[in-house]
């Protein structure tokens, strides 16, 4: 793989396993049984019988509480030392074909910055979202995010170039977010749409 192209599977990957560490393992784990992708040792070990049953099973534990109003807001404490490692595990994995020195240390800095600025993202919202729907909106966000996990992992393995516009409509609805917020805690108008 070339830097690019590195850069947007680690990337892509890191921010999946933000909103949910183990549907990105559980799909490069498949993907590296199944012979469709490989990153060489030591990440392989992922495409495993045991590795994937372990993962597996955290997954469902993980989607079962994710649902759960007030039980997800422990499970995203619980996970934020979970979520970075794997987006950390995911980058470097990535990046295990690169030919400079540095690239797997510097895959695991990003790699886990990534993951936990998007989790901290998503634990931030969740109690927001909770309260102001009574508890309705948690499932559905929960939902959302693991759709989303879902199938950015798929593209940042399979599809780089989608992944790519995927990512760069996360950073615009982001940025347009920040701004909004912004906005308002001036008291500046919001301009015509």
């Amino acid at each position: 793989m070339d830097g690019a192209s590195i850069l947007i599977t680690g990337m892509g990957l890191a921010v999946a396993a933000g909103l949910n560490a183990y549907i990105p393992l559980l799909v490069a784990g498949l993907l590296v049984h199944f012979d469709v992708v490989s990153f060489g040792d030591p990440y392989d070990v992922l495409g495993g019988t045991p590795a994937l049953i372990i993962i597996g099973v955290l997954l469902a534990i993980e989607l079962l509480a994710d649902k759960i109003p007030a039980v997800d807001s422990v499970n995203d404490a619980v996970q934020t030392f979970i979520r970075p490692a794997s987006g950390a595990v995911l980058f470097a994995a990535a990046a295990s074909g690169a030919d400079w020195q540095w690239a797997q240390a510097l895959a695991v800095i990003v790699g886990l910055l990534t993951a936990l600025g998007v989790h901290s993202t998503k634990a931030a919202a969740r109690p927001v979202i909770n309260v102001t729907t009574a508890g309705a909106g948690g499932p559905v966000a929960s939902v959302v995010e693991d759709g989303f996990s879902l199938g950015l992992a798929l593209a940042a393995l399979l599809a780089p170039l989608i992944a790519l516009v995927i990512l760069a409509g996360l950073a615009w609805f982001g940025f347009r977010t920040i701004r909004r917020i912004r906005r308002r805690r001036s008291g500046q108008p919001e301009p015509a749409a």
